[in-house]
């Protein structure tokens, strides 16, 4: 174990004052509960939780399986893709909100999570806008409902492609988590330094959701404890966990992730969505774009980066009042005043 898993380990934890009063003065104040420790406070919870079902998605002619996390009944489908490191349970916490007035899908993108692939370090922007279109034609065949995509840091650019490509007949809505071209690309230079200075090692699930959180990586204890477990597996040889996707192995995709992105979300002829941790700075094509009224921009305040699991809350209700807004039914844009068939022919 490397010795900041062990300064982590060193980290103070609350301590409860549990020695009683004995003046009178004081006979009134309540009992203090005692606080949670650091290993009941940072444990692990399970998906379901969250969400109704889980499942794998095999796609045919290959070897690659895809996971998902499914909640929700009725409504459109807001079809969810996580960042890099991330996984689908990364929209867990939101999930549950969103369900009441739409169906959500996260799926764990190829080297992420529970999917396992042929060659999980091909993150190409190419291969990962096929792997979801791939599983969108298991899960729903010819006829998909309406789906907007919802796409956070590298998801967001892979939801971008694969709303460019106009292939999804039913594509209703775009939303992207707060990645913005310029930025992202100024920073892919800094890239492998920030994944390098990331502790590797953890004597426990809890050491790294504790981490996760103590650290600023996420700010939500409640997402940290469900959405973090998947993000780690356990190496034998190392005794203890360490990260699921070796991203530092990835860096020859990084520049095709990002690279032309503005154009291709304003090319997407879908309402728009962007949302941004922060006052970020627009490229000159967002800014024009904005300015024309091509998308809808929210400045999230008080988030860091994931902006789904800081506040799931407030994320949950952004992606409905974009359904709202724009009247996103089960079947795509409703028209008020347009009545439905009462048949149709097979």
């Amino acid at each position: 174990m490397d010795s900041s898993d062990s300064h982590l380990a060193s980290l103070p934890e609350d301590i409860t004052n549990e020695h009683s009063q004995s003046s009178s003065t004081f006979a009134s104040v309540p009992h203090r509960p005692p606080t949670k420790s650091s290993s009941e406070k940072y444990a692990p919870v399970d998906w379901s939780l969250y969400f109704d079902k889980e499942d794998d998605v095999a796609i045919p002619d290959s070897n690659d399986v895809f996971h998902v996390y499914m909640a929700g009944t009725e409504g459109p489908v807001v079809f969810c893709l996580h960042g890099g490191g991330y996984s689908g349970l990364s929209y867990a916490v939101s999930a549950s909100k969103i369900k009441e007035k739409a169906r959500v899908v996260a799926m764990d993108l190829r080297g992420h999570g529970k999917s396992l692939t042929e060659n999980d370090i091909d993150l190409a922007v190419e291969t990962m806008c096929n792997d979801v279109l791939a599983v969108i034609k298991e899960l729903y065949g010819d006829s998909p409902p309406a789906i907007i995509l919802v796409g956070h840091s590298m998801g967001g650019s892979i939801a971008v492609h694969v709303a460019a490509r106009r292939s999804l007949s039913t594509l209703a809505g775009l939303v992207v988590v707060d990645v913005v071209e310029g930025t992202a690309m100024a920073s892919l230079m800094h890239m492998q330094k920030i994944l390098s200075s990331r502790m590797q090692h953890f004597s426990s699930i809890e050491k790294a959701i504790e981490w996760s959180v103590r650290g600023g990586h996420l700010r939500n204890t409640d997402s940290a404890r469900v959405s973090i477990p998947a993000t780690l597996k356990y190496d034998d040889s190392k005794k203890c966990y360490v990260y699921r996707t070796e991203l530092e192995k990835t860096e020859q995709y990084w520049k095709g992730w990002y690279e032309g992105l503005s154009d291709k979300f304003l090319s997407c002829p879908v309402p728009k969505l962007l949302l941004l941790a922060g006052t970020d700075r627009l490229d000159r094509a967002l800014t024009i774009g904005q300015m024309q009224g091509k998308f809808q921009m929210v400045v999230v305040r008080h988030t860091g980066h994931a902006i789904q699991e800081d506040v799931p809350d407030e994320f949950a209700t952004l992606i409905i009042n974009f359904i709202s807004r724009n009247r996103i039914g089960p079947h795509g844009i409703e028209i008020p005043g347009l009545r439905k068939p009462a048949f149709s022919k097979p």
